[in-house]
């Protein structure tokens, strides 16, 4: 799994920090998504793809490996 994060869409909302605070934090200067891991073990996967759908701005792209992007 690949992530990107669009800090041009990014509302600065903190649910990709509260769902997976190991692969996302929140910058201290404007709360905008900040990528920790851009490739993340396979054990969180599955809280990734929880913040990449509560994400109300859509921000966030994941790609898994052998296929185009999804969100």
């Amino acid at each position: 799994m690949d992530i990107h994060v669009d800090r041009d869409r990014c509302l600065g909302a903190g649910m990709c920090a509260l769902t997976a605070p190991e692969v996302f934090d929140q910058d201290e200067d404007e709360g905008l998504v900040t990528l920790l891991d851009a490739r993340p073990p396979r054990e969180r996967h599955a809280a990734v793809r929880v913040a990449a759908g509560v994400c109300p701005a859509a921000a966030i792209t994941l790609t898994e490996r052998g296929s185009s992007p999804a969100s």
